[in-house]
């Protein structure tokens, strides 16, 4: 049995965290926040590889875990179907994950309010100094502390995020609060509306207390829009009382100014569907989107995994799903090679083309999203190509592609 902390707890932390504990190591989770962590209602995109890891780590997989769909559709600006396929998923919410991570892990090992200040290593173990005087010590220590990893600024400050030049505008909708009209002809589809160099999507997701019945459910939306970091973004990233908030802001903060503006866009460029969605939603929230690159996540006794190794955009839609993969890597490691640096070498060996492969597809995405339309205005051939190849392209699983080394078209390269 060995010690090992995590740090961060969120879906990879806990991820990594019951895996590890149930193969009967001495796991310590911490995590900076206090209170029950908030996924505002986000959606999740399943794949089978998403159930296997949720299942190692002792959670009972069921027809509770999402809302299904069994096709994907694209609107245009009149509300009119450009294009339709058949794509069986299960769709479900960061919160709903989260609760399901968080009961199997002992309460007690679970340790909230620690805010790592310091990480430092010799020959035989790891050290974590938290802002609270605190101190930890043990023989590993997996970081999953998110995009901007207090671990992966000390191990590896050069890797940054990099903004994208663009945000997406995210929120859930009540189903009970919209009208047969959209009921009918989107709801129960994953959907898609492609305005000029933009993209809108969403689908159904569980509604208040993980209900998946219908009337109780909620429809997730993520509308990706440019905005120029020194300008729009700052402008988006301030509140009404004028605080800037550069690494995101509360969701609560953001001005209503911004949403008021956002909906009237909506409005005007939107099939009428998602605009009455973005109008029926109490709060919406924004995110800037980033990639980020590591070029190494292995530093002797440390490793970083999930965000705080890579963020791939959301178009990819493999995120959560990647973090579990990479949870039970790093565990069938430890188990073949003890809590040692060989360990971690060998998650490293294993995942880091991986993680650099996501990010590429992810960029890719972002650039065919921005390319479309560029050139010239749409005719309804373009818009139908358009249409076909998102839905093809976008939130699908691409296990295979990447166990290939084609997450990328050949063609873009």
């Amino acid at each position: 049995m060995a010690k090992i902390i995590i740090v961060g707890g969120s879906l990879g932390g806990l991820f990594a965290a019951n895996i590890l504990l149930r193969q009967g190591h001495d796991v310590t989770l911490l995590e900076k926040a206090t209170g029950s962590l908030d996924g505002r209602g986000a959606g999740i995109v399943t794949y089978d590889a998403l159930a296997d890891a949720l299942r190692q780590a002792g959670v009972k997989v069921d027809d509770t875990l999402g809302v299904p769909v069994t096709q994907r559709v694209t609107l245009g600006a009149d509300g009119q179907i450009l294009g339709m396929m058949e794509l069986p998923q299960i769709l479900t919410s960061w919160s709903r994950l989260y609760h399901m991570l968080k009961e199997c892990f002992p309460v007690e090992r679970y340790v909230q309010g620690k805010v790592v200040k310091t990480v430092s290593q010799t020959v035989e173990a790891v050290q974590v100094s938290c802002a609270d005087g605190s101190r930890y010590e043990a023989e590993l220590l997996i970081a999953s502390d998110g995009i901007r990893s207090a671990v992966r600024a000390q191990v590896a400050p050069e890797i940054q995020p990099e903004y994208a030049g663009y945000i997406a505008w995210r929120g859930v909708c009540d189903e009970a609060c919209l009208s047969a009209y959209t009921l009918d002809t989107l709801f129960n589809r994953f959907g898609f509306c492609l305005p000029k160099g933009e993209q809108m999507l969403g689908y159904p997701v569980a509604g208040h207390g993980n209900d998946t019945r219908p009337g109780k459910r909620r429809y997730n939306f993520v509308w990706y829009r440019p905005a120029s970091e020194n300008e729009e973004l700052v402008n988006l990233l301030t509140d009404d009382d004028g605080h800037y908030y550069p690494t995101g802001i509360p969701p609560l903060k953001v001005s209503w100014k911004h949403i008021a503006k956002m909906r009237q866009k909506a409005q005007e460029i939107l099939a009428p569907q998602f605009a009455e969605i973005l109008e029926k939603t109490a709060a919406p929230f924004l995110q800037p989107i980033y990639d980020v690159r590591s070029e190494e996540i292995v530093f002797g006794r440390i490793a970083l995994m999930g965000d705080a190794a890579f963020v791939g955009r959301p178009h990819v839609g493999m995120g959560v799903t990647k973090a579990g993969d990479e949870a039970i890597v790093i565990a069938k490691y430890i188990t073949q090679l003890g809590a040692t640096p060989a360990a971690l070498k060998a998650y490293r060996d294993e995942r880091l083309k991986l993680g650099q492969q996501v990010v590429a597809r992810a960029q890719y995405l972002g650039r065919y999203m921005q390319a479309q339309g560029s050139k010239g205005a749409p005719n309804s051939e373009n818009l139908k190509r358009n249409a076909d190849t998102v839905m093809a392209e976008t939130a699908i699983d691409i296990s295979d592609l990447l166990v290939l080394g084609k997450a990328v078209p050949e063609s873009t390269h």
